[in-house]
């Protein structure tokens, strides 16, 4: 889609990489620039399996999405950090177990939103909607009309957080504003999270890292007990917090360490 000449969507700066186009282009999509791409493949030097990583990602959004429908009964989702629309979508894995399962999907890109509106189709009987907001203002995400008349106060949500709290650093205290998510959320909600570590591969993680934040990204890899901090209270899920690939996997995996994401899912009393 863009070549050549690059023409970004007003509000967009193709001049500064996004994660959301960067993971774009990981996964053979074509809505990313060139400094979306420098950075992709920089990341890709350092970690060749990076590909592979977004996919097992995907791969988790698909199994949770579904578990949470089938095995927890949860009928409504608020995805933040949806990224661009890679099909199948959340809503569409939700929707074909239960057709009147509702999605709103947040994210901060104007690509993302350009989109969402396009791709983000709901069957008839739910309801798919997208807000433009800000993980780091949590607030305006929960008091947001559109979330409002989508979604139940009284019925529990499935809160998924994918690949989107390394976006933030130690500064922005991501753990009080996953808090805040939390507290929001009714009894019986879950909360859904992938999230990169350097426990498993630290030299490639951190060149990896360094390639991004040379980029004027902010990337951080955390410890397994550094993500755990962000389901707080909550129960985890069986099998608990393990790497991406060993979340209720379809099939056996060879070697679960291969994508370095810590995975987890948790319950609210």
């Amino acid at each position: 889609m863009h070549q050549g000449n690059e023409v970004a969507p007003p509000g967009v700066n193709i001049n500064v990489p996004h994660s959301a186009r960067i993971y774009d282009y990981w996964l053979g999509g074509k809505d990313n620039f060139a400094v979306d791409r420098a950075v992709g493949e920089a990341m890709i030097q350092a970690i060749p399996g990076m590909r592979y990583m977004a996919g097992e990602n995907r791969k988790f959004v698909h199994r949770v999405a579904r578990d949470l429908v089938a095995k927890e009964g949860i009928r409504q989702f608020l995805d933040i950090g949806t990224g661009i629309p890679t099909r199948p979508n959340l809503h569409e894995i939700a929707q074909q177990l239960e057709p009147s399962a509702r999605v709103v999907y947040v994210d901060n890109d104007p690509i993302v939103l350009v989109h969402a509106r396009a791709l983000m189709v709901s069957k008839p009987e739910g309801r798919s909607e997208y807000i433009s907001a800000d993980l780091r203002d949590a607030a305006s995400i929960l008091e947001d009309k559109v979330l409002r008349d989508t979604l139940r106060s009284d019925e529990p949500v499935g809160l998924t957080l994918i690949a989107i709290l390394m976006l933030l650093s130690d500064s922005d205290d991501p753990w009080t504003l996953v808090g805040a998510l939390r507290d929001a959320m009714p009894s019986g909600s879950c909360l859904a999270i992938t999230h990169p570590t350097a426990d498993f591969a630290p030299d490639e993680v951190n060149q990896a890292v360094d390639a991004a934040t040379g980029a004027g990204m902010t990337l951080v890899a955390r410890s397994q007990e550094a993500v755990r901090r962000f389901f707080g209270d909550w129960e985890l899920l069986d099998p608990g917090l393990v790497p991406v690939s060993s979340w209720r996997p379809d099939a056996p995996v060879e070697n679960p360490e291969a994508a370095y994401y810590w995975a987890g899912v948790a319950r609210k009393p």
